[in-house]
C-alpha cells in the first residue's frame, strides 16, 4: 500500500502520477460514454441532444477547474480557465472548416458522426504530441516565447483583416493533392466505410480505394494541425505548466463533436466574434513583451479581460446578426 501511494505521488512533468492518471481516466470515461455508448448508430445528433452534451462538457471542465483551484490555488486554476476559454473560442474556426469539408466531400449528416468519432480521437493524440513538443522547446529555449508572441499578434491582425467571405479552397489543398496523387481515390460513398475494393478498369484486379469519408477524416486531421499552430502558442503564452496546457486543450476538444452538431447551422450568428478573438490573441501576444519589460500581469486580470472581450464579442455578434436577419425578412415580405 505504501509503495502504491509513493508511486502515485511520484512527480511526472510537474504533477503527481496520480493526478495525471486521474485526468486520463476521466477523459477515457468521457470518450467511451459519448462516442461509444451514446452514439453507436450512424445518425446526426439532434440540436437538443448536442446542446445538452455541450453544456455537460463545459460543466465537467468547470468542475475540474474548481478542483484544481482548491488543490493548487489560483496560480494554476486561473491559467487553466483562461487557456480553456481561448481554446474553446478558437474551436469555432474548427467547426466552420469541418462544415466546409463535409460539404465539399458530400458527407451526409448521418455519417458525419463516424468521421468526427475517429477525427477527434486523432486530434487528441496529435494535440498531445504538439503540446509535449511545444512545452519542451519553450523550456529549453525561453526566448522562443517572443516568437510565439509575435506570431499571436500577427495571427490576431490577420483574423481581423481577413475577409469573412473568403472560402476554404479544398480543391487546391495540399493534403487532397497528396492523397489523390499517391492513392486510389473514389467519389463513391459506400455506407460508413473509409475504404472500398474496386476492380481496375484494365487489369480487373481489385484495389483498395479511399472513400470521401476517409478523405474528409484526413483533411480534418490536417486542418487541426494547422489550427494547433495558433492555439498551442496561445496557451503556451498563457502558462508554462504542461498540465494546465494539456488539460485545458483536451477538455476544450472533447466537447467539439457535440458543439459541431449544435453550431454548424448557427455559425452565421458568430460572424463578428472573430474580431473579439483577434483582440484576445493580440492581447495574449503583446502580454509576453509587456511582462518582459514592465513585469508580469496578474493572471486574474488576464482572465477577466479575456472573458470580457469574448463575451462582449458574442453579445454584439448575436445582436448584429439578429438585426440583419429581421431586415432581410422585412425586405423579402416587402
Amino acid at each position: 500500500m505504501d509503495y502504491f501511494l509513493d508511486l502515485m505521488s511520484t512527480e511526472v512533468i510537474g504533477k503527481s502520477l496520480g493526478l495525471w492518471l486521474g485526468f486520463l481516466s476521466i477523459v477515457g470515461v468521457l470518450i467511451i460514454f459519448d462516442l461509444g455508448v451514446l452514439n453507436k448508430k450512424d445518425k446526426a445528433l439532434s440540436f437538443k441532444k448536442s446542446l445538452y452534451l455541450t453544456f455537460f462538457y463545459i460543466a465537467i471542465s468547470i468542475f475540474y477547474g474548481i478542483y484544481i483551484w482548491f488543490h493548487f490555488g489560483t496560480e494554476t486554476a486561473v491559467p487553466f480557465f483562461t487557456a480553456y476559454l481561448v481554446e474553446k473560442s478558437l474551436s469555432l474556426d474548427n467547426i466552420f472548416v469541418m462544415s466546409v469539408i463535409f460539404g465539399y466531400y458530400g458527407i451526409p449528416l448521418k455519417y458525419q458522426h463516424r468521421v468526427l468519432f475517429w477525427g477527434i480521437l486523432g486530434v487528441l493524440i496529435l494535440r498531445g504530441i504538439v503540446i509535449a513538443l511545444g512545452t519542451y522547446i519553450t523550456a529549453q529555449f525561453s526566448w522562443i516565447l517572443f516568437i510565439f508572441g509575435g506570431l499571436l499578434v500577427y495571427t490576431g491582425v490577420r483574423i481581423m483583416l481577413t475577409d469573412e467571405d473568403d472560402a476554404v479552397d479544398l480543391e487546391n489543398s495540399k493534403i487532397r493533392k497528396v492523397l489523390t496523387a499517391n492513392f486510389n481515390v473514389t467519389n463513391q460513398l459506400k455506407g460508413n466505410r473509409f475504404f472500398i475494393w474496386k476492380k481496375a478498369k484494365l487489369s480487373g484486379i481489385p484495389r483498395v480505394h479511399l472513400t470521401p469519408l476517409f478523405m474528409a477524416l484526413i483533411t480534418i486531421e490536417f486542418a487541426d494541425l494547422l489550427f494547433a499552430m495558433d492555439s498551442i502558442p496561445a496557451v503556451l503564452a498563457i502558462s508554462s505548466d504542461t498540465f494546465v496546457i494539456f488539460t485545458s486543450n483536451i477538455f476544450a476538444i472533447l466537447g467539439l463533436r457535440a458543439m459541431y452538431f449544435m453550431l454548424a447551422a448557427l455559425l452565421e450568428r458568430f460572424k463578428y466574434l472573430k474580431y473579439a478573438l483577434s483582440v484576445v490573441l493580440i492581447f495574449i501576444g503583446a502580454k509576453i513583451f509587456y511582462s518582459h519589460i514592465f513585469g508580469k500581469i496578474d493572471p486574474m486580470i488576464s482572465l477577466i479581460i479575456t472573458m470580457t472581450v469574448l463575451i462582449g464579442g458574442a453579445v454584439i455578434s448575436f445582436a448584429r446578426t439578429k438585426d440583419s436577419s429581421k431586415k432581410n425578412e422585412s425586405e423579402v415580405s416587402g
